[in-house]
């Protein structure tokens, strides 16, 4: 097997501050500089310039010192010079960010930033990182601050905090719920944009990164923030501890498409200043080119950047034990140097084969905003990917298709939903089968569960931008009335919706994707893009009506029949009259317990099928479920199939229509008719 090499190669290596022998090395990436500065500061007052020191350029245009001035916990900056022109804006007075920082401390003003020598060490007792099989992973998106701000058992000390997140009353729920990987929304240190500041709103979700390497200060407790730098990364550490000690992944939504630095004449913070024309893609006249829609792409076709994605990477995935990572706007990542998309990009073929990220989860958002930028199902072996065809083609069928058919008939059959709940073969190779796809039917960015069963058109005046913002298609359904309704027959609908909408993601083939505070029905008030808004809005809300935690007992009935039953995950796709191990076999029968025709599955007239799906497993027990599923608001007999060979009976084991899970199995013979309401779903074990 060939010897790894990442980007850049040898020349690359140890950027940023080593702590060795009572000293330090500082090393620094410019190609276009031609001065680089080491500035040293009070650890008290960050204007008070204490010591400076020059660094000299050596192989590979690294810049580099050995100095006694940086010690643990010593602040420091950049100055770096240069010249001036087209792609250029050194100035060698601006104090500059080392990219490599393991720590940052702020002074007053938006752009009064530090880096800060940190000494790594923890000890983790032990305890080692899950491993959970991608077949058994369920992920649970979450926003760090949100999901405990408001918890009623988390002391309020704690509440937003990556202590808070570990706390056991989060640990608990986490269990009970059945998910085994937190996919926390960035954490890595970020800024809010100055125009948002401006209208007095914040950059809640942190997609504006300040810097890759550092958690971000503020979501650290109190007592943490006032210790500094080290006692914030010791609480984050701890935290992921105490999540690997309960057996649950920790997955980081990493932001490396672009910077808080904005478009030109944005802040000057870090890579601008220190090689604006290496770091960021832009023309030869030096304007950006944007990709990512924030006003600069990182230039991952130069080594340089894309060692430091790399690095930044691997420093989370082993001195911080972060299992995997979601990788945002993900296609930017993969530009080549005509700015054009390549699935054998360097990095994303670096960022799988690095045998220090080995066994670490990779979850693309296949897609940026540039020309040729949405790759679903065309990210290299190895990847994982949300999957938005999935998505669509749920909340189209059970949604805007339903809302359609009230005003006219059912746009389309059943043939498209059916590749979705099967693991999406039409868009992922048979190399990659069922685990590339990420299934989701929500996310942070967009409509809560609950409001796409009850708004039709987004709600976004509190951003601020007249409603602009945010996606018009959302392919919601209000079913009948937009916003709160004290209608019974309305809300009993939606919830049925919901509890459809939940079914599939879970027994879907692939990896579910619950979004937190869809599992009780949490509501934005319409608001499909409430990215600027850290308040009520967008804290999970604990105290719950008795229908929310009925659907809460759904999902966890759902998580715990994905983990008994094999045929609901397969690793691979089935391959008629070949053994495939480690598959699930399928047969797919009509209402009338017939095996489905080739005219039947895209028929608009019908939208009803029985779904069996057999195990192949390697080390576990041979499984059969049939699921059967009715896209119509019109209740239908279903005539459970005769002709499934061995097949004696049929165990209930979930059903949609029940507003809360049932508790007895109750088992139905080969050929018993089974009524079926509108728009629902039951699950059955085959025996």
């Amino acid at each position: 097997m060939p010897t790894f090499t990442a980007p850049g190669g040898a020349a690359l290596d140890d950027l940023g501050v080593r702590l060795h022998d009572g000293v330090a090395t500082l090393r620094v990436w410019s190609k276009n500089a031609s001065s680089v500065e080491l500035v040293v500061f009070d650890e008290t007052d960050l204007d008070w310039v204490t010591e400076e020191a020059d660094l000299e350029r050596g192989p590979g245009d690294v810049w580099e010192a050995t100095t006694p001035l940086l010690q643990p916990g010593t602040r420091y900056a950049l100055r770096v010079g240069g010249p001036h022109g087209p792609g250029n804006t050194f100035n060698p007075e601006t104090l500059l960010l080392d990219p490599y920082a393991r720590g940052l401390a702020q002074g007053d003003g938006y752009e009064e930033w530090r880096s800060v020598v940190i000494e790594d060490g923890f000890d983790w007792g032990g305890v080692e990182k899950p491993r959970v099989p991608l077949d058994r992973t369920i992920i649970y998106e979450a926003h760090l601050k949100g999901l405990t701000k408001r918890h009623p058992d988390v002391p309020p000390a704690l509440h937003g905090t990556y202590a808070g997140l570990a706390h056991p009353a989060m640990i608990e729920h986490f269990q009970s719920l059945g998910i085994t990987a937190i996919e926390l929304l960035p954490v890595h240190a970020f800024v809010s944009e100055p125009r948002l500041l401006d209208r007095g709103l914040t950059n809640y979700w942190g997609y504006n990164t300040l810097n890759f390497f550092t958690p971000h200060t503020a979501y650290a407790t109190e007592e943490a923030r006032k210790q500094g730098p080290e006692a914030v990364l010791a609480e984050f550490k701890g935290m992921v501890k105490l999540l690997h000690e309960a057996g649950l992944e920790v997955i980081l939504d990493v932001v490396y498409n672009h910077t808080s630095e904005e478009g030109i004449g944005g802040p000057r913070s870090s890579l601008r200043g220190i090689d604006n024309a290496s770091y960021y893609r832009q023309q030869a006249d030096g304007a950006y080119i944007d990709t990512t829609g924030v006003g600069n792409t990182l230039n991952t076709a130069m080594d340089a950047g894309a060692r430091l994605v790399l690095d930044s990477l691997r420093y989370w995935a082993q001195e911080m034990q972060i299992d995997g990572f979601r990788f945002d706007l993900a296609a930017a990542l993969g530009r080549d140097g005509n700015h054009e998309y390549s699935r054998e990009h360097p990095l994303l073929t670096a960022v799988r084969d690095d045998p220090a990220l080995k066994d670490v989860k990779l979850i693309a958002e296949p897609w940026d905003v540039g020309m040729g930028g949405w790759q679903t199902g065309n990210f290299p072996d190895g990847w994982h990917e949300w999957n938005d065809r999935y998505r669509d083609r749920v909340r189209n069928f059970w949604l805007s298709d339903i809302d359609y058919a009230r005003r006219a008939s059912a746009p389309v059959g059943i043939g498209g939903f059916a590749t979705r709940l099967a693991g999406s073969s039409n868009t992922f190779s048979k190399e990659r089968g069922p685990l590339a796809s990420i299934n989701f039917v929500t996310a942070h960015d967009g409509f809560t569960l609950h409001d796409l069963v009850s708004y039709d058109v987004k709600h976004n005046e509190a951003n601020g931008e007249d409603n602009r913002d945010g996606a018009d298609t959302n392919r919601a359904f209000n079913h009948g009335v937009e916003g709160p309704t004290h209608d019974a027959a309305i809300n009993a609908a939606r919830r049925k919706a919901m509890r459809n909408l939940l079914g599939t993601l879970m027994l879907s083939a692939g990896i579910p994707m619950l979004t937190a505070g869809d599992e009780a029905g949490r509501t934005q008030r319409g608001n499909n893009n409430a990215y600027a808004h850290d308040s009520a809005l967008t804290w999970v809300n604990w105290e719950h009506e008795p229908w929310q935690e009925d659907l809460r007992a759904h999902v966890a009935t759902l998580t715990r029949l994905r983990s008994e039953n094999a045929a609901l995950r397969p690793r691979r796709y089935a391959r008629r009259d070949v053994h495939t191990p480690n598959a699930s076999v399928m047969d797919w029968y009509n209402q009338l317990g017939e095996m489905m025709e080739d005219s039947q599955w895209n028929d608009p007239g019908n939208r009803t099928l029985q779904y069996v799906a057999a195990s192949t497993p390697v080390d576990e027990r041979i499984n059969r479920i049939l699921l059967i599923v009715h896209g119509t608001e019109s209740p239908i007999d279903i005539t459970l199939p005769a002709s499934i060979e061995g097949a004696v009976k049929f165990v209930s084991l979930w059903s949609s229509a029940d507003e809360r899970p049932g508790v007895e199995a109750e088992e139905y013979a080969p050929g018993d008719v089974l009524p079926m309401p509108g728009t629902s779903m039951r699950l059955f074990r085959v025996e």
